[in-house]
């Protein structure tokens, strides 16, 4: 007895696989038997991926409901067998011959030794050592690796030196320094004063960065990711070690954004934004606004954007 091939495959026939099993039991034809099997096979994983789908979307519509996705299941279903009743995604072959079947084509390539499946592993010959290695050494060279921070011109976002800091930010800098008025050097050289120069921008327990550059700590207003840290701070004209949460990003650009906003929406740093066209009167306003309990941090800053290091720098890179 021929197994019917022509059994409904439709989302609205529930008999379709008990009567493909009551055929199979009945059939002499295994390999039509097996063909059918890895058709359903395909068509229960094309369903599965498909529903994968459309739970990583980002959310539902306004018009979703129960119903709704009720209907969309049995159109996904249906689009499943059609799928695999055209032919599929390939995988039915595959499925065919894991069950024991052989198509023409693979026994042909079986024969002519090109096949290359789970089915003919065992046959293939050992490749030699050399192309062994060569083949590693490839699939190396293609192994993605992860995004690193990088700049607009492309470098990777690690500072060796102070030039290198302030090459690499100048950029960020500028555009912080547009949104309030200041000139960049200013904001450099807070962020040079609270990282030195970054060789300490503050870090999670597993070694990833913050992108702090200005240890803006992470107060009741902060809903984002932050990190923990032991920080020196001056009470009473005492210096103490203090356990604080400071704010965490994603990248530098979020680190000077937040900045902006950050002076921009606190009361406080109002008297500072005023003078702006004066950075060392900014730097002093700041720093009696509380921005830092150091007695000496408006001092600090001021050195490093007089010094002669960030000054030649920033002519430099001024005059291209």
């Amino acid at each position: 007895m021929a197994i019917d091939s022509n059994i409904a495959q439709s989302t609205v026939d529930f008999h379709g696989l008990n009567q493909l099993r009551y055929q199979a039991t009945q059939s002499q034809d295994d390999q039509q038997t097996m063909r059918q099997v890895a058709a359903q096979f395909e068509s229960l994983f094309v369903n599965m991926m498909l529903k994968s789908m459309r739970q990583a979307s980002l959310g539902e519509g306004i018009f979703d409901s129960d119903q709704s996705k009720m209907y969309q299941d049995m159109s996904d279903q249906q689009l499943a067998s059609d799928l695999s009743s055209r032919g599929g995604l390939g995988l039915q072959d595959v499925i065919f011959r894991q069950l024991g079947g052989e198509t023409a084509a693979a026994k042909q390539e079986l024969q002519a030794g090109r096949a290359f499946s789970i089915d003919t592993v065992i046959i293939r010959p050992a490749l030699g050592a050399k192309v062994n290695e060569r083949i590693i050494e490839q699939i190396k060279e293609a192994k993605p690796t992860q995004p690193e921070q990088v700049t607009p011109f492309g470098e990777k976002m690690t500072f060796a030196n102070p030039q290198d800091f302030v090459e690499k930010l100048w950029p960020y800098a500028e555009q912080a320094a547009e949104k309030i008025g200041v000139s960049p050097e200013v904001i450099l050289s807070q962020a040079a004063l609270e990282t030195g120069w970054g060789q300490h921008v503050l870090s999670h327990a597993d070694g990833e960065t913050s992108f702090n550059l200005f240890n803006i700590k992470a107060d009741s207003s902060w809903s984002g990711d932050f990190t923990s840290k032991n920080a020196l701070e001056y009470r009473n004209g005492k210096a103490l070690h203090e356990e604080s949460r400071f704010r965490s990003y994603e990248s530098y650009q979020q680190s000077f954004d937040d900045y902006v906003q950050f002076l921009q929406t606190q009361p406080r740093y109002q008297e500072a934004l005023r003078h702006t066209a004066d950075p060392e009167a900014f730097v002093e306003h700041l720093h009696k606004a509380g921005y830092a309990t150091d007695p000496q941090y408006a001092d600090k800053i001021k050195r490093i954007m007089n010094g002669d290091t960030l000054a030649q720098i920033s002519q430099e890179i001024a005059h291209g």
